[in-house]
């Protein structure tokens, strides 16, 4: 579940340690698996610093749709009033150490899989292959690409499940009536996880 959300959620916060303080890129990633190894992969520009900082212990957050969730939603607040407001959230905290890519190829082939994640299925999907190849060699070099092999992930779906269904149902129905995408989509993984399907986990 953790990978799947990874892979929806694709924009990541990279965060790394450097002489001062937290050094923190967004970025898209590309979630790869490699045998039993997890991968993500990246690239920044090449003035950005955080491509220095190769070999050093590095965070990558991804924030999942959020959304405030309204007391009045609670079933159980006519029943007893024991009620307040909370937030639900889909994220996903995976740690390991930075490496940057070692060659062009890497690059080239990091950057393939980035954009045939995102065009497939269009109408007229767009490759890299569609550029010219002296055009992608110029945009190449002035990017650096990154890697993190996953040592450790941590992840939490908090979309209260521990409530009764009353209010469960109740919170559903309240944000699908949203007009804020976040707070929709909260309510399609909330029906996810009541039909036993977890939908996929996109901001």
């Amino acid at each position: 579940m953790l990978v799947a959300a990874m892979r929806d959620i694709q924009l990541a916060a990279i965060v790394t340690q450097d002489a001062d303080g937290p050094c923190a890129t967004h970025a898209p990633v590309v979630v790869r698996e490699e045998g039993e190894e997890l991968l993500l992969e990246f690239h920044v520009a090449r003035q950005n610093p955080h491509w220095q900082l190769a070999g050093q212990k590095t965070l990558a957050i991804f924030q999942g749709p959020q959304a405030y969730i309204h007391p009045g939603w609670y079933r159980s607040k006519a029943e007893h009033g024991r009620v307040v407001p909370t937030w639900t959230y889909v994220m996903v905290h995976a740690h390991g150490t930075l490496a940057a890519m070692d060659s062009e190829a890497e690059l080239l082939a990091h950057l393939d899989q980035l954009t045939s994640r995102n065009e497939t299925g269009r109408e007229n999907p767009w490759a890299v292959s569609d550029a010219p190849e002296k055009y992608i060699h110029g945009m190449t070099r002035a990017i650096v690409g990154l890697r993190m092999r996953v040592e450790r992930l941590e992840g939490s779906w908090k979309l209260n499940q521990h409530k009764s269904e009353g209010d469960r149902a109740g919170v559903q129905s309240g944000l699908a009536a949203e007009a804020d995408s976040n707070a929709q989509a909260i309510s399609a993984l909330m029906r996810g996880l009541e039909s036993g399907r977890m939908p996929a986990a996109k901001t």
